[in-house]
């Protein structure tokens, strides 16, 4: 009950960011300290102004690699076969003509866990077998954490959550309570959503709008 009444609140807030024309992943190998002390030619120059949604992935290598604190299974299978120690850059536009209206919101921690309530709303037909997601991000600033660049990094995922409702209804809402991260900072944290098809191809993402002014403000 504690979760819904914060995200109520934090639902009801004023700020409201457009929503993301174009998805930009990063996927680091957990053995690759370089690479994530390194940019991209693929980086965007300016997310905000060129309304670019970044998702910072650290792909699992062995226990012991620099960055495996913060790796997740899930980026894997994301990230596709790969044989080069780089980041890998894939980069999705986002303007599909009657997309699914997303809506994410995050609530304070509480106890040791964080709520995400994501709210899809159907606009046009969907893709057959299409599924949603969520995600915890930490917020990186450029600087901080040896990395040059601001990065979303992936902390907790969500999903598939299961989009069969939109068949008779014209919404629906997922609410889910995740654990904190280990070792991560809940002052940077913020929550992403997206629709994506069997294939795995996005087709519509949105952020928490307490993340996204937040690095307005900056």
């Amino acid at each position: 009950m504690a979760f819904t009444f914060a995200l109520s609140a934090v639902a009801a807030t004023n700020c409201k960011p457009p929503a993301p024309t174009v998805l930009v992943e990063r996927f680091t190998p957990a053995d690759c300290e370089s690479c994530w002390q390194t940019a991209t030619a693929q980086d965007p120059k300016d997310p905000r102004r060129e309304r670019v949604l970044l998702l910072d992935w650290i792909v699992p290598a062995a226990d012991d690699a620099p960055l495996a604190a913060a790796a997740m299974p899930e980026a894997t299978a994301r990230a596709g076969t790969s044989t080069a120690r780089a980041t890998k850059v894939r980069r999705v536009t986002l303007t599909q003509a009657r997309a699914p209206q997303l809506r994410i919101a995050d609530g304070p921690a509480w106890n040791g866990y964080i709520g995400i309530q994501l709210s899809v709303r159907k606009r046009g037909p969907l893709p057959a077998d299409a599924v949603a997601y969520a995600a915890l991000v930490e917020r990186v600033p450029a600087g901080s954490e040896g990395t040059p660049v601001a990065r979303q990094l992936v902390r907790a995922l969500v999903g598939p959550l299961s989009l069969d409702e939109l068949a008779s209804q014209p919404s629906v809402l997922h609410l889910r309570a995740l654990r904190l991260p280990e070792a991560s900072r809940a002052d940077r944290l913020a929550s992403v959503g997206w629709v994506e098809t069997a294939a795995g191809r996005v087709i519509a993402a949105t952020q928490s709008t307490l993340g996204a002014c937040a690095a307005d403000k900056r």
